[in-house]
């Protein structure tokens, strides 16, 4: 048997106890972007079959479209679902705004020029991404869903399932969310929240969607957001933290607050709304990082 030198042994052992040593360090850190990715996978998945429920419930169940005609009811002159309210030709002011394309064109603008300040340019391509597929997606659903006649009273076979206009907006608040540091998204939140509820409300004061058209246009955006965060391999997940509990916590009131609200109608909708979308909202802030 051949020994090896004493004073050439010692350096190699010494290596060999390093390389030891500094394994099990290297895993987790390798390991922690591919566990964040599937995460937001599976929160797209989530939100892709809360829509599914969403349409099933509410579009194809008697029970779904009278919820929907609770919320948002028939006008009963004229026979459409314009609400008899004054907030009626402010909400049409919001969507005329809203529906402008070049405004669209200036916002998606926008997440591309933050995107590229923040050195997140990539996550701002997909952002944008998302957004347009809302659109399309939309458009391509409102032909394929067919709303069955259940003999509710007051609903129509007409599918407007789900909202066009609560799909971009929700998916311009989402891809600002994707583009900007961690400190800032919770400022954004807020007032990209509020946004979001307003345009969601307006689209049910006009009668030109339901309560469900609202919620589905929120989880189609929150579901593609989900997948655009997935693909920049730009963000990680973590653990639930105290802001995603508060938005959590803030959505589970807004909907206690539509349920009691006497007689239900376009204000407990709008109630309803905003919850949801602060539901939706939640996972998103607690995901990104």
């Amino acid at each position: 048997m051949v020994r090896m030198p004493s004073g050439l042994a010692r350096p190699i052992i010494e290596q060999v106890n390093t390389l030891h040593a500094a394994s099990p360090r290297t895993v987790p850190e390798r390991s922690g972007p591919l566990r964040g990715h599937r995460r937001l996978l599976g929160a797209a998945l989530g939100y892709l079959v809360a829509l599914g429920l969403t349409c099933l419930v509410f579009v194809w169940t008697r029970d779904g479209q009278r919820l929907d005609g609770w919320l948002v009811p028939r006008a009963e002159r004229g026979g459409g679902y314009e609400q008899q309210t004054t907030l009626v030709e402010p909400a049409k002011t919001v969507l005329s705004y809203f529906g402008d394309p070049a405004v669209l064109v200036v916002l998606l603008g926008m997440v591309l020029l933050v995107g590229a300040l923040s050195k997140r340019f990539l996550a701002g391509v997909a952002g944008v991404a998302a957004v347009l597929c809302s659109v399309g997606i939309a458009r391509v659903l409102k032909l394929l869903v067919v709303r069955p006649d259940l003999g509710v009273d007051g609903s129509t076979t007409h599918n407007s399932f789900p909202s066009g206009h609560a799909a971009v907006a929700m998916g311009l608040l989402l891809a600002f969310l994707l583009v900007l540091p961690g400190r800032a998204r919770r400022w954004v939140a807020v007032p990209g929240v509020a946004g979001v509820s307003v345009i969601a409300s307006a689209t049910m004061i006009t009668g030109w969607h339901r309560f469900s058209d609202v919620v589905g246009a929120v989880l189609l955006a929150a579901a593609l957001s989900c997948l655009a965060a997935a693909l920049t391999h730009r963000y990680d997940a973590r653990d639930a933290g105290l802001s995603g509990l508060v938005w959590a916590g803030g959505g589970l009131i807004a909907l206690v607050v539509a349920v009691v609200l006497p007689g239900g109608g376009v204000f407990s909708a709008m109630a309803a709304a905003s919850g949801c979308t602060m539901l939706a909202v939640a996972p998103m802030l607690v995901l990104l990082r």
